[in-house]
C-alpha cells in the first residue's frame, strides 16, 4: 500500500514549469566585464565599505565589514580594480551602495583558502568561521546563518531540518545541487549539527524530485541523517510549513522555530557552510536558475556574486521575445525587477524572464466570498478580512486578525478568482504595523 506523504494544512499546486532546467547540469558562468557587489545582501545592518576607488583587490578579500551581530561581511568575488563605491540598482528596487569591480582576469586569491578539519573545532570556532565567511540563508531570505546558530541557552535545539524542497515553480538550482554536489551538503550538515548539538537531522525533499531523494538516500545510508519525501504542494519549502510536515508541530503565532527546539537551513546554505569551514572560502558565488519563456537557453549556473543579470542573459543565448517582466526568485514569492542591470546577490535563487504573452493580465473584480484564499492560506488567517482593513487604514484591526502571521507566499492572490491583490494588501498592513511598533 502506498504510504501517504507528509505535508501541511492549506497550500496549492501551481504548474511546476521545471522541465526546461531540471535535467541540465550546473555550468560555471564566465566572469562579466564589471561586477556590482552590494554592501547590503542580507537581513540586518549593511556591511561597512573598507576599500576605495582605485584599490587593487584579490579574490575573497574583505571589501565590507560586518556592522553588529545581525550583519555579515562582504568579499570580492574575483581579483581586480575597484572602479567606484557608489549607489547602484539593487534587487530590492532601490539604489544602494555597492563596490563596482573590474576583473583583471587572473581570478587570483590573496592568500589561498586554508582547509581545516571541522571535527577538531569547538562550536564557537565553527560559528565564527561561518560568520566571517559571510554565510547567509541561500533559500532567498538571506538571514545571517551564524545568528540562526546562536539560540539562547534556554532554547536548546534537538532537531535540524535541511530544506531541499524548492517548491517555487521554475527553480531547479537546489535540485541540481543535491544531485551533483551532495558531498558538500553532507559536510555542511555535519558542521551545522555539531554547532547546534542537534540529535535529529532530516532532509525534506518534495516527491517530484525522485532522483534527488534516491541519491541522498544512498549517500546518507549508514549515517544518522534521515531523508523524507514530502507531498508536492506550495509552499512546502516555507520554514513553518516544513516544520509542520516533518515535526508535526506548528510554530506558535509570533514565535520562532527555536521555540520548538528546531532550526531549518537550506541545502545551498549547508554547502556554503562546508565551503566556509572545510575549505576556508568566503561566500562569493552561488548556484542559480536562469529560466523563463523569454529566454533562448535556460541554464543552472554557478555565478559570482555581483554579476549583472544582463550578462547572465547573454550567457544563456539572449532573448527570444521582447522582455515584459523580470523576477528575481520564483513567480510566487520573487521580486519584480526594473532592469537587467541589477546584480546577482546572495539571495538570488533564480531569475525568471517573461514575455508579454506570459504575463497574467486579469482586471481586478469584487470579492465573491468564495473562500478559496482562506482554504489555500497555509497560515490559517483570513486574507480578505485583513486586506479590507488594510485598505481602510485600520491596521490595529488587521493586526488583531493576525496579519503578522502572513508569510507572503502569495497563495491567496493566486487562488483569487476576482484577481484581488490580497498578498500586496496584507504586506502593506504588515509594514504599517511594524512602523507603528517602532514608534511605541
Amino acid at each position: 500500500m502506498m504510504r501517504k506523504l507528509k505535508t501541511f494544512r492549506g497550500g496549492l499546486h501551481p504548474p511546476e514549469h521545471k522541465e526546461r532546467t531540471a535535467r541540465l547540469p550546473i555550468e560555471d558562468c564566465p566572469l562579466p566585464e564589471e561586477l556590482v557587489i552590494p554592501l547590503s545582501q542580507h537581513i540586518g545592518a549593511p556591511a561597512e565599505v573598507c576599500v576605495a576607488k582605485g584599490d587593487k583587490v584579490s579574490r575573497g578579500q574583505l571589501i565590507g565589514r560586518a556592522r553588529g551581530f545581525v550583519s555579515v561581511p562582504v568579499h570580492a568575488s574575483t581579483s581586480g580594480e575597484v572602479l567606484a563605491v557608489e549607489p547602484r540598482p539593487h534587487p530590492s528596487g532601490k539604489w544602494l551602495p555597492a563596490v563596482v569591480l573590474r576583473p583583471d582576469g587572473a581570478d587570483a586569491w590573496g592568500e589561498a583558502p586554508t582547509p581545516v578539519d571541522h571535527r577538531e573545532l569547538a562550536p564557537e570556532q565553527l560559528r565564527e568561521l561561518i560568520r566571517s565567511a559571510g554565510v547567509v540563508g541561500l533559500g532567498g531570505a538571506a538571514f545571517p546563518t551564524h545568528v540562526k546558530l546562536s539560540p539562547p541557552p534556554e532554547k536548546p535545539i534537538h532537531t535540524l531540518l535541511i530544506n531541499g524542497v524548492e517548491c517555487e515553480p521554475y527553480l531547479t538550482a537546489d535540485h541540481r545541487l543535491m544531485l551533483e554536489e551532495s558531498a558538500r551538503i553532507l559536510t555542511g550538515i555535519d558542521i551545522l549539527r555539531r554547532v547546534l548539538g542537534a540529535r535529529r537531522v532530516c532532509i525534506g525533499i518534495e516527491a517530484n524530485k525522485p532522483d534527488a531523494i534516491a541519491h541522498l538516500d544512498e549517500v546518507c545510508r549508514g549515517t544518522e541523517v534521515e531523508v523524507a519525501a514530502l507531498a508536492v504542494k506550495y509552499p512546502q519549502g516555507a520554514e513553518k510549513q516544513l516544520i509542520a510536515a516533518l515535526v508535526g508541530r506548528e510554530v506558535p503565532s509570533g514565535g520562532l522555530p527555536m521555540d520548538l527546539g528546531v532550526v531549518v537551513h537550506n541545502v545551498g546554505t549547508a554547502a556554503a557552510v562546508a565551503d566556509a569551514v572545510a575549505q576556508g572560502m568566503p561566500l562569493i558565488e552561488r548556484v542559480t536558475t536562469l529560466t523563463g519563456p523569454a529566454l533562448v537557453q535556460p541554464k543552472n549556473l554557478r555565478v559570482r556574486i555581483g554579476t549583472p543579470l544582463r550578462h547572465l542573459v547573454e550567457v544563456c543565448g539572449g532573448l527570444k521575445v521582447d522582455l515584459a517582466k523580470i523576477i528575481c526568485g520564483g513567480p510566487m514569492m520573487g521580486a519584480a525587477q526594473l532592469s537587467l542591470e541589477v546584480p546577482v546577490v546572495r539571495g538570488t535563487s533564480g531569475v525568471l524572464l517573461l514575455g508579454e504573452d506570459d504575463k497574467a493580465a486579469r482586471a481586478e473584480g469584487a470579492c465573491i466570498r468564495c473562500g478559496r484564499c482562506v482554504r489555500a492560506c497555509p497560515s490559517s488567517i483570513l486574507p480578505t478580512t485583513i486586506a479590507a482593513y488594510a485598505r481602510l487604514d485600520r491596521f490595529e484591526d488587521a493586526e488583531r486578525f493576525r496579519a503578522m502571521d502572513c508569510i507572503e507566499c502569495g497563495c491567496c492572490s493566486y487562488s483569487c478568482p476576482a484577481a484581488i491583490p490580497l498578498v500586496q494588501a496584507v504586506r502593506h498592513a504588515k509594514a504599517a504595523i511594524l512602523a507603528r511598533r517602532r514608534k511605541l
